[in-house]
């Protein structure tokens, strides 16, 4: 195939994903109750590092704006605040508060993926400590099965 016809098909077809509206809507839901945290600096690390996907204080960045990567943001979004939102504290069903300082310890969270459109978001070691003590503190923390059986 001619590589002049697969770069124009590719530009049309990456200008007609254009027009599929999913991403881009991008009010963030009103925050209702956030947790007592334990102390500023653990809210501030969380908010640094962990805001845009567990919270409703999203900042939706540039190219949340350009298909396909404004699906692959919203979709990350609504999973995030799905499993665990600081936004809507204390609403009825899942939020997962006490799993968050072993995605952060095992390096989980935040994912590699998202790092490097955001580098404010990479905690040093000692941040990272400093985040896990602090989540483990306002959270708590989900007892592994092996300690359970102890």
């Amino acid at each position: 195939m001619n590589i002049g016809k697969l770069a124009t098909g590719a530009i049309i077809v990456f200008a007609a994903i254009q027009v599929i509206p999913y991403g881009r809507d991008h009010r963030n839901p009103p925050v209702t109750s956030e947790p007592s945290w334990d102390s500023p600096g653990t809210r501030e690390l969380f908010f640094r590092a962990c805001r845009d996907c567990h919270s409703n204080e999203t900042d939706w960045p540039w190219y949340s704006d350009i298909a396909p990567a404004s699906w692959l943001a919203q979709i990350d979004v609504n999973i995030g605040r799905e499993k665990f939102n600081v936004s809507e504290w204390g609403r009825k069903g899942k939020n997962e508060g006490d799993e968050a300082a072993e995605e952060v310890r095992r390096g989980k969270m935040p994912p590699w993926f998202y790092l490097p459109a955001h580098p404010e978001a990479k905690l040093d070691d000692t941040e990272k400590e400093d985040l896990v003590r602090g989540l483990v503190a306002t959270f708590g923390e989900k007892k592994q099965k092996n300690d359970e059986k102890h």
